[in-house]
């Protein structure tokens, strides 16, 4: 059985991996720009950079929502899965 300084140890070392990961991935992946074959065909025709840069941003900020909004679910849940405990002077004062 691990002691809860063990615990709360494991527990920090894993948070810290995924926090650099999570990082690692969203400063890795800002330059990317996506356009689906039809997009890029309709403005590659025109010659308008400035329209093919702001559909650029708009895939992207699209893109971005989604994974926020997951992440926030994410991390309620997590922190209502590893919310103390109330104490037992507590509960039995209830």
């Amino acid at each position: 059985m691990r002691t809860k300084e063990q615990r709360t140890k494991i527990i920090e070392d894993r948070l810290s991996k995924r926090l650099f990961f999570f990082l690692f991935s969203i400063f890795y992946s800002l330059n990317t720009f996506s356009q689906c074959a039809m997009c890029r065909a309709a403005l590659e025709s025109e010659g308008n950079k400035t329209k093919v840069e702001a559909v650029n941003d708009g895939i992207v900020f699209l893109m971005a929502v989604p994974y926020i909004i997951v992440a926030a679910i994410g991390f309620t849940i997590y922190k209502m899965y590893y919310k103390k405990p109330a104490s037992k002077e507590e509960e039995t004062a209830n």
